[in-house]
């Protein structure tokens, strides 16, 4: 059964190339671009691994992750903050969250794949 990637992300562009990047691979896609649906679509679709921006309309990604961690039927997921904000005090509220890995925009495409591939199969 194909491995699954929910990406919660309101940048178009973003999700074109991830989509495109990850589907490359073999994974399956899903995207939503709206905060405030984010936790009942993570809910419903049941990823391997999500991806997460932190600026997105309605709620931030930071409470997205927050809420993550804090829902038993999905704490344990992998989650991989991709973001523009990228300065330490961003990470390190990413990490005091329970962030799986923390990247910033632009990324490098075989080093985001890197990670995916990595935080799925853990």
């Amino acid at each position: 059964m194909k491995k699954s990637v929910a990406i919660v992300e309101d940048e178009p562009f973003i999700i074109e190339a991830l989509t495109f990047l990850l589907e490359n691979e073999g994974f399956g896609v899903s995207a939503i671009s709206d905060g405030a649906e984010a936790i009942n679509f993570i809910i419903k679709s049941k990823p391997d691994l999500v991806i997460l921006d932190i600026m997105l309309p309605n709620v931030s990604g930071m409470k997205i992750l927050e809420d993550v961690r804090a829902i038993d039927e999905i704490s344990h997921l992998p989650v991989l903050m991709l973001t523009a904000k990228g300065q330490k005090k961003d990470r390190r509220a990413a990490e005091d969250a329970g962030v799986s890995k923390f990247m910033t925009k632009p990324f490098d495409n075989e080093e985001l794949i890197k990670h995916v591939k990595l935080m799925i199969n853990s």
